[in-house]
C-alpha cells in the first residue's frame, strides 16, 4: 500500500486533500502543528503527527516512524496581507520549514512531492487569462515565499532524483467536510456577516469590470483535492511540468457572488460598497489548460454548488 504524507493536513484545504487520498486508495500520514488547522479536520483512517516543519529533528523522526512514497506540501503561513508586517515568521513557515521537509526527503529517500503554490506568485498580472508562462511578480512575502518554495523543490530535483510539480491556488471554496475558517476569504467573511446578522461589505465598484467590482477565479476544494492525487498518481510514473495553474478560465465578480449567496441561502441583502483597497487588482482568472492536458483535470462544481455547499459547513461549524 502507497502512502503519502499530508503537510498541512487539518486545515481547510489539506484536510479534502487527505480524504481524496484516502478514497483513492493510498494511506495518509497527516503532519500539522494545528496552528491554524483543527484535529477534528482530520479525516478518518489518517494518521496525525503533531509538530512543526519548522523543527528538523521533528520532521525526521516522521520519515523514519513512517514508510513515505511521497509528500504533499500544503502546510505554511497564508495570509499574504500579514505575511507584510511579520516576513521573518512568514519566511520561517514557508521556507526554513520547506529545506527542513526537502532535506529529511532526502535522507529518507522520498522520490516524488506535490507543492501548494498560490496564485499571489503573479502579484497584479497585466493579462485577462493567467497561463503557466505569465511573469511572476509577487507583491508580498507571502507570495515570495511561496514563489522561492518553488525555486527550491526545482533546484533540489536539479542534483537528486526527485520527481515534483507546484499547483497554484487561486480562490478556493467550498466544501465537502471541513469549513473554510480563513479571516480574510470573501466567502467566509460573508457568512459570519449574515451569521451574525450584519450586511456584508464590496470593496470597491468602478473597477473597469462588467459590474464594477472585481473579478475572480473560483475553484471547488474538492476540485482542488482531484488535482493532487491526480498529480501524485502522474509522478509515481513519470514526470510533470514544473508548475499548474487550478484555473477555471472564467471569472466571477464579487458582485455576481453576492448575487448568488443571497439567492442560495435565503437571506436577501444589498452589500455595503466600501472604497476599494488598495493593491487589489480588478481581474485575476486563470487558464487550467496546462492541468487538462497532462492531469486529465477539470473543475466540476459550478457556482451554486461552492456557495451551498460552503454555506452548509460554516453552519454546522
Amino acid at each position: 500500500m502507497t502512502t503519502w504524507l499530508v503537510t498541512g493536513g487539518a486545515g481547510y484545504i489539506g484536510s479534502h486533500v487527505a480524504r481524496h487520498f484516502l478514497a483513492a486508495g493510498i494511506d495518509v500520514v497527516v503532519l500539522d502543528d494545528l496552528s491554524s488547522g483543527d484535529r477534528s479536520f482530520v479525516p478518518p483512517g489518517a494518521l496525525l503527527e503533531e509538530g512543526t516543519l519548522v523543527d528538523a529533528a521533528f520532521v525526521e523522526s516522521v520519515f523514519a516512524r513512517h514508510a513515505i512514497d511521497g509528500v504533499v506540501h500544503l502546510a505554511g503561513y497564508k495570509y499574504a496581507g500579514v505575511s507584510v508586517q511579520r516576513p521573518l515568521h512568514t519566511y520561517e513557515q514557508n521556507v526554513t520549514a520547506t529545506v527542513n521537509l526537502l532535506r529529511a526527503m532526502e535522507a529518507a529517500a522520498v522520490p516524488s512531492i506535490v507543492f501548494s503554490s498560490s496564485a499571489a506568485v503573479y502579484g497584479t498580472p497585466s493579462v485577462d487569462l493567467v497561463d503557466e508562462s505569465t511573469a511572476t511578480n509577487p507583491q508580498s512575502p507571502y507570495g515570495e515565499t511561496k514563489l522561492i518554495g518553488e525555486w527550491l523543490i526545482a533546484d533540489q530535483a536539479r542534483t537528486t532524483t526527485l520527481r515534483h510539480t507546484a499547483l497554484r491556488y487561486f480562490n478556493v471554496v467550498g466544501s465537502d467536510g471541513a469549513p473554510d475558517t480563513s479571516p480574510y476569504n470573501l466567502f467566509p467573511l460573508v457568512f459570519r456577516a449574515l451569521n451574525a446578522g450584519s450586511v456584508p461589505k464590496i470593496f470597491g465598484d468602478d473597477y473597469g469590470t462588467p459590474d464594477g467590482t472585481c473579478v475572480r477565479d473560483y475553484v471547488h476544494v474538492t476540485d482542488v483535492a482531484a488535482a493532487h492525487v491526480a498529480a501524485a498518481r502522474a509522478l509515481e510514473t513519470g514526470t510533470l511540468e514544473p508548475v499548474y495553474n487550478l484555473g477555471s478560465g472564467t471569472g466571477l465578480s464579487v458582485r455576481q457572488i453576492m448575487d448568488e449567496m443571497a439567492a442560495v441561502t435565503g437571506i436577501p441583502f444589498e452589500p455595503v460598497v466600501e472604497p476599494a483597497r488598495a493593491g487589489d487588482p480588478a481581474r485575476i482568472v486563470a487558464s487550467g489548460e496546462l492541468a487538462a492536458r497532462d492531469l486529465g483535470w477539470n473543475p466540476q462544481h459550478s457556482l451554486t454548488d461552492m456557495i451551498s455547499s460552503a454555506w452548509a459547513a460554516s453552519r454546522s461549524a
